[in-house]
């Protein structure tokens, strides 16, 4: 992200903690005008989302009661998870079928689905719905994803919807090292965002994968550019 995109922050010394501000607008009485009411503004900051580190998210979970609200895929939460955590993708697989659509899921599945095993996703429009339902807003929330960024835009959207107490790993699981916590899954909790062919050929494959990329668009929007090039090329 850009720096001129991140709230000012809150340091706590000593916590392991970090406190993104947020601006809030508040109004007050301020008197009468003409027989009417008049509002006073007034900016106040709101810091309820704290950025904390494995082991301080731990610490939360054991001491402090903090239920662990896992917001991944469903691929990811499948290959490692917390135990005893809630589950509410904040992204699900998009299914949508027009044009628009269709073509970004090609180019998915050709790259990102093939070498990263990431399914390809869209906003769940039931998340805040869906985490009601299961967790009340005076709940004491930790959320988790693998990389961080997804539970950062999950507790900015609880926020707003009234939770108080929300808490996320700031790294992501990826940070997490084995043992942390327990864990349930057929990998530990650092190695559920890695998948496809890039887990048996490593970097080989991310470099084939983005040449097989450029060669699926190119074939796509340059259509008789390319068949005149496969002409050129002797058959085997």
């Amino acid at each position: 992200m850009m720096g001129c995109c991140l709230p000012p922050t809150n340091f706590s010394p000593g916590s392991n903690l970090w406190r993104p501000s947020w601006p809030v607008l508040k109004a007050y009485p301020g008197g009468n005008v003409k027989g009417k009411p008049v509002l006073r503004r007034a900016f106040g900051i709101n810091a309820a989302v704290e950025f904390v580190n494995a082991n301080v998210a731990k610490k939360l979970v054991s001491v402090d009661g903090y239920v662990v609200l896992d917001v991944r895929d469903k691929t990811q939460f499948e290959r490692a998870h917390i135990k005893d955590c809630f589950h509410v993708p904040v992204f699900i697989e998009n299914k949508d079928n027009d044009l628009g659509t269709s073509l970004k899921r090609a180019v998915h599945s050709n790259f990102s689905g093939l070498f990263y095993g990431l399914p390809f996703t869209k906003p769940n429009p039931e998340f805040v719905q869906s985490v009601r339902s299961q967790l009340s807003p005076e709940s004491n929330l930790l959320l988790v994803c693998q990389e961080g960024m997804r539970s950062a835009a999950a507790a900015k959207m609880l926020e707003d919807a009234g939770y108080q107490k929300i808490a996320c790993i700031a790294s992501g699981l990826q940070s997490v090292k084995p043992g942390t916590f327990d864990s349930v899954g057929s990998t530990e909790l650092q190695n559920a965002g890695k998948a496809g062919l890039v887990m048996v050929q490593g970097k080989v494959s991310a470099v084939l994968g983005t040449l097989l990329i450029c060669a699926f668009l190119f074939i796509t929007f340059f259509p008789e550019q390319a068949e005149k090039l496969l002409r050129i090329i002797p058959a085997s």
